[in-house]
Formats: C-alpha cells, sequence, structure tokens
C-alpha cells in the first residue's frame, strides 16, 4: 500500500510540474507573439516613412521668388489628375479655412477660384497673372475649391 502511495505521489508531482511548465511555455509564447507584432508594426511603420517621405513642394525646391519667369511652369508634367484649369492673378488667402490662396478673376470675388497645393508652393506665384491645373475640391463655402498640380506663369 505504501509503494502505491509513493507512486500515486510521483504521478502527482509530475502532473503537477506539467501544469507549471504548460503555464510557463503559454506565458513566453503569449511574450514571444506580443513581441514579434511590435517588431513587426515597428519595422513598417519605419520602412513606411523612409520609403514615403511627407509631401511637400518638391516640384520647386530651389525655386525663389526672384527666379519666376513669364512662360515657365512649374509643378507635374504629367496633368492627367489635374483636368481642371482657371486663370487669374494670384493672391494670398482662402475663404472660411477652404484654400489658402484664390485666383482672382473678372466678375468680382463671386468669380474667385481659391486654391491649396500638395504639390506646388503657391506662395512663390502670388501677385502674378497665372493658370492653374488642378482637381475641383468639394467645398462648403467656396464656389470653387481646386487642389492645384501645376502653375504657368503668364
Amino acid at each position: 500500500m505504501e509503494k502505491e502511495t509513493h507512486d500515486q505521489k510521483l504521478m502527482h508531482s509530475f502532473s503537477g510540474k506539467d501544469k507549471l511548465s504548460s503555464k510557463g511555455m503559454s506565458m513566453q509564447v503569449i511574450v514571444a507573439f506580443l513581441v514579434m507584432i511590435m517588431l513587426g508594426v515597428g519595422s513598417g511603420y519605419a520602412l513606411a516613412a523612409k520609403s514615403n517621405p511627407p509631401i511637400t513642394s518638391s516640384t520647386t525646391n530651389g525655386v525663389s521668388k526672384s527666379s519666376i519667369q513669364t512662360g515657365q511652369s512649374y509643378g507635374v508634367s504629367d496633368t492627367s489628375s489635374y483636368k481642371d484649369t482657371a486663370e487669374g492673378t494670384l493672391q494670398n488667402g482662402g475663404i472660411d479655412g477652404e484654400g489658402e490662396f484664390h485666383l482672382v478673376r473678372p466678375g468680382g470675388p463671386s468669380q474667385y477660384v481659391y486654391l491649396t497645393s500638395s504639390v506646388v508652393d503657391l506662395s512663390l506665384f502670388i501677385g502674378h497673372k497665372v493658370k492653374v491645373w488642378g482637381a475641383t475640391q468639394t467645398a462648403q463655402h467656396a464656389g470653387w475649391l481646386m487642389d492645384v498640380g501645376k502653375v504657368l506663369v503668364e
């Protein structure tokens, strides 16, 4: 009878050790899984930031206000994404938070085209008569809001 108790104790200690071992093992798996997720997210973020730098006015880098010339165009050369055009004198200021600039055109303020651009630094062209190529955007206050991709100085 004593032998049976001894065997039962051995069995019991093995089964207790297995439970402890499986708890420790599952905790290690969870920790390893969390570490892999964090590394994956971190490396993905780093690669995305490296391969997609923030949008800047790269098409007008190195251009100063004094180097703007009549007949010269600035911005993208492929205007397939920018099918709308407008002409006027570029001025600073939007309307009720829409656009950063506007084109003054004949007919007064009701004919202004309000502009923004993620491609071209429009501040370089303030006071110039220009033709712009852009994509019309939905607006709440502006009669016409355009995201400009190309500017031709007239």
